[in-house]
């Protein structure tokens, strides 16, 4: 009888091109706004993390009772892990309206097919 011998592979997990969206309470100030970002930018571990700044913007609807916030843009490179445990983090900081993170390397950069109209008659 032969014996079914199991092996972990152990594969390496590489860095994967991420952006999150996120909005930030119109009543923080300027010093404790720049720490939050400060902190979620080194959470992330990739060094040529890219910040854009979008201002103070007027939401379309209310959210929990406050009508504008400040938007923010990370586009960084990390492993899995990384977006799930700073999404952890940002469920329970006060001071984060809302939060959205997108991996780039599932979004398809194909353009979309243009219909052709047909002339009525």
């Amino acid at each position: 009888m032969s014996k079914k011998v199991e092996k972990k592979v152990e594969r390496e997990i590489k860095p994967r091109p991420y952006e999150c969206m996120l909005i930030i309470e119109n009543t923080v100030k300027d010093e404790p706004r720049a720490k939050l970002l400060e902190k979620f930018t080194k959470m992330t571990g990739d060094a040529s993390i890219k910040v854009d700044k979008w201002g103070l913007k007027k939401f379309a609807t209310e959210i929990n009772h406050k009508k504008d916030g400040y938007y923010y843009l990370l586009h960084f490179k990390a492993t899995p892990d990384v977006p799930r445990k700073m999404g952890d983090l940002m469920n329970i900081t006060d001071g984060i309206v809302r939060f959205m993170f997108v991996c780039l390397d599932d979004v398809k950069k194909k353009p979309r097919p243009v219909k052709k109209e047909t002339p009525k008659k």
